[in-house]
């Protein structure tokens, strides 16, 4: 996905994962009870701060909190914008 976007400061641009659409049973969960997902992609990161190096990079999957940043529309995808200490961890 490329961005025209380019978050300031010790900010990231996250596209967060899709919810899950079945349980493990095989069972399909309707609209109303899929849980927001926590989940996503690094798509675009800021340069950072003389206090705050950032440790994320474009590309890094990443957990965050469940109601952490600011929902946007970048180039028709619904993204989340975040500064770097709301997310929790990187998946390796």
């Amino acid at each position: 996905m490329s961005t025209n976007i380019k978050p300031l400061a010790d900010r990231v641009v996250i596209e967060p994962k899709e919810a899950e659409e079945k349980t493990a049973s095989g069972l399909f969960i309707p609209d109303s009870a899929k849980e927001k997902p926590q989940q996503g992609v690094v798509i675009a990161v800021g340069p950072g701060t003389k206090d705050v190096q950032m440790e994320v990079k474009k590309g890094d999957i990443v957990l965050y909190g469940k109601y952490s940043g600011t929902e946007v529309t970048v180039d028709d995808k619904k993204c989340l914008i975040m500064r770097q200490n709301d997310i929790l961890a990187i998946v390796k």
